[in-house]
């Protein structure tokens, strides 16, 4: 994906939330649940893989930030925190970022098995 065309390159203003020198975090526009966030590198890189030492202890710490942020407001009951990196595991956007999943007490059925859920018959076991 070329930087220009970027969706997450260039945030506008109004839509960051929380912000530290290397990243910064919006609500996602397709959200899970109420207050789904996505933590995001301000340069332009791939995959998790790909950012450097620096950028992932940025990263880190705006996940704690935005915990910080979320439990204030919404009170969620859990979190999911998740990165896809490339198309085989889900990833659409081709820029690095973190989904911070707000959860809450009966949100679904049987929330066993969180993140495993990506692969549907290995979640519950």
């Amino acid at each position: 994906m070329d930087p220009l065309t970027c969706p997450f390159c260039t945030p506008p203003d109004e839509e960051v939330v929380l912000a530290n020198d290397l990243c910064y975090a919006r609500y996602d526009r397709y959200p899970v649940s109420p207050g789904h966030l996505l933590l995001i590198p301000y340069r332009h890189i791939p995959t998790l893989f790909d950012a450097t030492d620096t950028e992932q202890i940025a990263l880190l710490a705006l996940v704690r930030e935005a915990k910080t942020f979320l439990d204030g407001r919404l009170h969620p009951d859990g979190y999911n925190v998740g990165v896809n990196v490339s198309e085989a595991a889900g990833q659409t956007v081709m820029h690095l970022h973190v989904h911070v999943i707000p959860r809450y007490a009966g949100d679904v059925e049987d929330p066993r098995g969180g993140v495993r859920g990506a692969v549907p018959e290995k979640r519950v076991y």
